[in-house]
């Protein structure tokens, strides 16, 4: 069941064929474990061009790539097949389990993470995830950013990715509203952020960090009440 106010998904399907443009790398290999897909990663390339991007994500000598980079004007690449692990998340943790790239699909996106994404890349990311999440039973929880598994690494797609725009679309978890205690405590807040997901071991100062980067990045100083708040959310399917 859909919380009140968020569209369906097959809303956003109708708006935009998917053409993406095949450029193989040779940076992957076979999902571990018989793993399939679980979670959708999202990045920014911290890169002055998609170009410069592709090519990174391609050359063999960075041992890096992704399945998808989505370049600012819009235009779609597909790096690596959906079925096979690329190497975008490296280590870190998710709800418990580790080994990330073999659990999700990534994506990258054309910027330098200090200024926002454009419109264009916006809509085509709308319409590749719900195809994504359709293909292999993702649900909206299982959209996260580089920094929620990797806290002590990563700030990506950072402050000024729109995640209540997803989050409208049910195209990923939505943020929770008022809760009972006014003063949360440390150990409050990290057991709320890890039935939440975050369950990576880093210190609370990180913890807290990235929660605000995903949910509050405009917030500053010591833990309050809003961090708890936009942890907790009521039962829900998505």
């Amino acid at each position: 069941m859909l919380a009140a106010g968020i569209q369906a998904r097959s809303a956003v399907l109708s708006t935009i064929e998917l053409s993406p443009i095949w450029h193989p790398s040779p940076n992957f290999g076979e999902r571990r474990d018989g793993l399939t897909p679980s979670l959708i990663v999202i990045h920014y390339t911290a890169m002055g061009s998609a170009q410069a991007a592709l090519e990174r994500l391609c050359d063999p000598k960075a041992e890096v790539s992704a399945h998808y980079l989505i370049g600012n004007d819009g235009t779609l690449w597909q790096m690596v097949r959906e079925e096979d692990r690329a190497w975008h998340a490296g280590a870190g943790e998710w709800d418990g389990k580790n080994d990330i790239n073999s659990r999700s699909i990534g994506i990258e996106l054309d910027n330098t993470g200090l200024h926002p994404f454009s419109e264009p890349q916006m809509t085509t990311l709308e319409t590749l995830l719900p195809r994504i999440m359709n293909t292999w039973s993702i649900l909206a929880s299982g959209v996260i950013g580089h920094s929620d598994m990797a806290p002590d690494r990563k700030s990506d797609p950072g402050p000024h990715f729109d995640w209540q725009r997803l989050e409208r679309q049910a195209l990923a978890r939505p943020r929770g509203s008022d809760i009972a205690s006014a003063s949360p405590s440390p150990g409050e807040f990290r057991a709320a952020a890890r039935r939440a997901g975050f369950t990576a071991p880093v210190e609370d100062t990180q913890l807290l960090a990235a929660v605000r980067l995903r949910f509050r990045p405009w917030a500053k100083g010591p833990l309050e009440t809003a961090d708890l708040n936009a942890l907790t959310q009521p039962n829900t399917t998505t």
